[in-house]
């Protein structure tokens, strides 16, 4: 089962874990005390158990899960100690949680939960490594808009997101704007200048707009193919466009639901491993069983396939998976090796926020990812961090 731990876990002791490194293949023994480790050394082959380790994941966008919203008006402390607990279940050990488009009160209210919950706690200090402001400052055509209230959409104002960076103690680390919005250059110049990682996303922005944001200092395309006009010009498009531009990172969502796999493997075949990302963006939903939920300006669905809509259209409303599920995804794809994939999620998001590289190294977190080796079945893929972390 997704976010469980693995019903034969390799380990010896109770703090000591046996399998194959992940990319360099070599058979490792690693130790730990405190929710560091302490000791890699290597061991002969037949002690791997047929399992191979990864370091824990890094997810860029994730809204909440099983009811709790960051964007939600009572969002609470314990709230956020409750979703960090939850992610790591499912292999994230660092993620952004994401507000997005919504009225100045309610993002600042988020954005000082959030600070509050890592004075609080060193434990979700660690795995909250700063924040993800998705809009307000986006395209208000229906397509691009996505699901965020137009009532809620503007133009960037840099003394707004200030008081925003300031109720987060200066952790907003990445925001996704549209640079077609009046005002989003010089703004994009200063989030860039501020050490701010800025992304293109819900935009209809042409060539030129597109362009211009690059050189202000725009890195990353968010969620590349979803927040789109459903019909476009077949060859001048935003998507060819930010497609082929090889200053722009890409994060794609590969939860089956938000894009074809066809998309899927175009992106990363012409981005690379290198400067493809996934994200999860989990929504407040995800977790819950289908059904018909209040959320936002009106209701949302669950799907018994998980998918997450705006009830009686096939519009997706955020995603109803998290990163294991978008992980096996990938891996069932085929569409580059199990490392590649590993580092997709892990260490290209952390070089993207400028963060240190996760490894299986002496002094990092004791938090890793089991992968079955003797299998192919994506469901043998097991995020095992539960009984590891800060024991």
């Amino acid at each position: 089962m997704e976010g469980q731990p693995a019903s034969n876990p390799p380990l010896i002791g109770g703090q000591r874990l046996r399998g194959r490194h992940y990319r360099s293949g070599e058979t490792i023994e690693i130790a730990w005390s405190g929710g560091r480790i302490i000791s890699v050394r290597p061991v002969s082959d037949e002690d791997a158990g047929g399992v191979v380790v990864a370091p824990a994941w890094c997810d860029l966008q994730v809204n909440g899960g099983w009811g709790l919203s960051f964007n939600s008006p009572t969002f609470s402390s314990d709230d956020a100690h409750h979703l960090a607990a939850e992610y790591r279940r499912h292999g994230v050990g660092e993620c952004l949680p994401t507000l997005i488009t919504n009225d100045f009160e309610s993002i600042r209210h988020g954005l000082a939960t959030l600070a509050r919950a890592r004075r609080e706690s060193a434990v979700t200090r660690q795995i909250f490594v700063g924040y993800h402001l998705e809009g307000p400052y986006i395209s208000p055509q229906d397509g691009p808009r996505g699901a965020h209230p137009l009532s809620q959409v503007r133009r960037p104002n840099w003394e707004e997101f200030c008081r925003w960076q300031d109720a987060a103690e200066g952790h907003i680390r990445l925001v996704t704007l549209a640079p077609e919005v009046e005002g989003a250059i010089p703004f994009i110049e200063k989030l860039s200048a501020a050490g701010v990682v800025v992304a293109i996303g819900h935009t209809a922005a042409d060539g030129g707009q597109l362009d211009a944001a690059v050189r202000a200092g725009a890195r990353l395309s968010t969620h590349l193919g979803n927040g789109c006009h459903a019909i476009l010009p077949r060859h001048d498009n935003y998507l060819w466009q930010q497609l082929a531009d090889d200053r722009l990172a890409a994060s794609i969502i590969a939860d089956g639901h938000h894009l074809p796999d066809s998309v899927i493997k175009t992106i990363v075949r012409v981005k690379t491993a290198e400067q493809t990302i996934l994200v999860s963006d989990a929504g407040s939903l995800a977790g819950l069983p289908p059904g018909r939920y209040p959320c936002w300006e009106g209701e949302l669905e669950v799907m018994s396939d998980g998918k997450i809509v705006l009830p009686g259209t096939p519009y997706l409303a955020g995603s109803g998976a998290f990163l294991d599920r978008c992980v096996r995804n990938m891996l069932r794809l085929g569409i580059v090796g199990r490392a590649d994939t590993m580092d997709m999620a892990g260490a290209v998001p952390r070089r993207l926020l400028g963060l240190p590289p996760r490894r299986l190294e002496v002094g990092e977190p004791a938090e890793f990812i089991i992968l079955r080796e003797s299998s192919s079945e994506p469901s043998e893929i097991e995020p095992w961090l539960e009984v590891m972390i800060g024991r």
